[in-house]
């Protein structure tokens, strides 16, 4: 592992943390309202660790859907892992075992900031990124569900907006990244905006994603090798591929002067 880029993804995800702390003592207050338990809520989000996900198993239950109707909400709004996860799964290390334990930490903030364009991940950035926001996500928990504050507090202080802002910066962050996904994100704008007019918000946002598909139209630039261009690899790849060409260089001088 890279400390260096570790560290740098604890630094990246530190800020993503501090929303997260504050959303989960919103989740935490909110599951007191609908007489959850102490324990519930806690394991809720060391488990699912996702705050769509968990305010809507919250909203629907409190709505008075039954356990299947809300557990099946919180699935198909976490259904975008799907394709996180495949996109980063070519920059994980190790077995099957531990390849899917570095893939819990795909989560939104991480991932796109672990993204590197072209397809690639920075694997170090991303698991640094989330070991900040995992213990932030769960103490916040803690704290809504032993302080119970009220679950209105977020909306007086104006912190409601952190989820749909930090969302936004997430967005703008990859546009910048890459160019050609400015399409999807107009396309995305735009299949929202029509849905949502027939639509509850949250359906709408979901068919909004297939503005992702546009990506299997867009062309990717290949190299002569398939093996990817150099300013794509990563930094120690490169070092590592000079060094045995060089030794391999020496290795042929010592058989030249050998045969002579």
């Amino acid at each position: 592992m890279n400390a260096a880029r570790f560290r740098e993804g604890m630094a990246v995800g530190s800020g993503l943390a501090m929303a997260a702390f504050a959303l989960a003592v919103s989740f935490g207050a909110l599951s007191q309202t609908q007489d959850w338990g102490t324990v519930a809520p806690i394991v809720c989000s060391v488990i699912v660790f996702s705050g769509s996900a968990q305010f809507a198993l919250l909203a629907t239950l409190g709505a008075g859907g039954g356990v299947v109707t809300a557990v099946a909400a919180a699935a198909l709004i976490n259904s975008r892992f799907l394709p996180m996860g495949i996109a980063v799964a070519g920059d994980l290390r190790g077995g099957p075992v531990r390849r899917s334990l570095e893939g819990q930490t795909v989560v939104d903030g991480s991932w796109v900031a672990a993204h590197r364009g072209g397809g690639r991940f920075d694997r170090d950035l991303l698991l640094g990124a989330t070991a900040v926001q995992w213990p932030a996500w769960i103490g916040g928990t803690v704290v809504g569900v032993v302080l119970a504050p009220d679950a209105d507090l977020l909306h007086t202080l104006g912190l409601d907006v952190l989820t749909p802002a930090f969302f936004v910066a997430l967005l703008l962050d990859e546009v910048r990244k890459e160019r050609a996904n400015r399409a999807a994100a107009v396309l995305g704008a735009v299949v929202a905006g029509v849905l949502v007019i027939f639509l509850p918000t949250g359906p709408a946002l979901i068919g909004s994603a297939s503005a992702a598909l546009i990506a299997l139209f867009v062309p990717r630039k290949q190299s002569g090798s398939g093996a990817g261009t150099p300013a794509e690899a990563e930094p120690e790849d490169v070092a590592e591929a000079e060094a045995e060409t060089g030794s391999a260089e020496t290795d042929s001088a010592e058989t030249e002067d050998a045969a002579r």
